[in-house]
């Protein structure tokens, strides 16, 4: 849809990339242990009474792809050991556990991933096994979604989808104030086919996350150039300094993302999308291009209010220790 050609140094700029954004208190309730496994990095957060992150500790997931995700429980077990060990006057009465991949809420059951290779884990009977506490299980994104809604940019909103890109690419959306996971499948927007190609690690071509992911990014770059750039920031860095080749995937991912945004629009009518995860660091450099390219898309749909994600990257992890807290509410009720 648009020609590559690169902004000069002075309109273009990359703002530094998952910046630590202040994290609202959870509030008053019981104190939980969160995890928030993603498909790069992992984040584990104890949340005490007065609803402050006391601790959060970021590390790599476990990249094994075994089945039955062996190497996700012993590295689970030792970040609860260790949060244990460091706050022992915390009295934790819950844990949440969010996990990426096609995600059976009610069954509590990892059902695929296709980026860390588990099939049908019982995740939720299995860690609270481990811990021997109730643990509340879903989707990392939908998590991350539920602190944007109740505590972040979506607070103002009913009808609102809360878009993540990372590692890979889904949604939280919520109609009439009430998170709809679809059986588990809503949000999978990553896997809508919006081009030709690549393939995709589902087995699908031209899914969106194969093309638009902050991943994406710098594997195509890498792939046009011969070059070993770690992520989409370097890229960008590149189309600061002229490169064409950077331009050309960058123009191409935003592309694809506001065609994925106008099929959104157009099946949700949401009055805003908020946008989170690593790529949303690049600031006005991913959101006004997007913006342009969505508003040129529609005809006579609502036009969404496009905006930043606020909690920042502690969302899917602070998200864990609200369900986990919502968890104990209803056992209570």
């Amino acid at each position: 849809m648009t020609t590559a050609v690169p902004p000069d140094e002075s309109s273009f700029t990359v703002p530094p990339f998952g910046r630590e954004t202040a994290v609202p208190s959870l509030g008053p309730g019981a104190a939980v242990l969160a995890f928030d496994l993603g498909g790069t990095d992992s984040k584990t957060a104890l949340v005490d009474e007065t609803g402050r992150l006391l601790d959060v500790v970021r590390t790599p997931t476990p990249q094994d792809k075994s089945a039955d995700a062996g190497a996700i429980f012993s590295e689970l077990e030792r970040l609860a050991k260790g949060i244990r060990q460091r706050h022992p006057e915390v009295p934790i009465k819950a844990v949440g556990l969010m996990v990426p991949g096609y995600v059976d809420d009610v069954a509590g059951t990892g059902v695929y991933s296709e980026n860390l290779g588990w099939r049908a884990v019982p995740f939720r009977d299995r860690l609270s096994t481990l811990l021997d506490l109730p643990v509340a299980f879903g989707h990392d994104v939908r998590a991350a979604g539920l602190a944007e809604f109740r505590l972040g940019a979506a607070q103002p909103f009913s009808d609102v989808v809360v878009m993540t890109i990372g590692t890979g690419i889904a949604a939280a959306i919520f109609l009439r104030g009430e998170l709809y996971a679809g059986g588990g499948l809503a949000g999978e927007n990553g896997h809508s086919i919006v081009a030709d190609g690549p393939e995709c690690a589902c087995g699908g071509r031209g899914c969106l996350e194969a093309v638009a992911s902050a991943g994406a990014i710098a594997r195509r770059y890498n792939a046009a150039t011969g070059s070993s750039l770690p992520g989409a920031r370097e890229v960008l860095e590149r189309i600061r300094h002229g490169d064409l080749d950077a331009s050309k995937v960058w123009e191409s991912a935003l592309d694809a993302l506001a065609l994925d945004l106008s099929h959104t629009v157009a099946l949700l009518a949401p009055e805003a999308i908020v946008i989170g995860g690593g790529l949303a660091g690049a600031g006005d450099a991913l959101f006004e291009p997007l913006r342009e390219r969505l508003d040129a898309l529609l005809t006579f749909q609502r036009r969404p209010q496009l905006i930043p994600a606020t909690i920042g990257e502690n969302a899917g992890v602070v998200g864990s220790a609200l369900a986990a807290r919502d968890l104990l509410e209803a056992a209570a009720s």
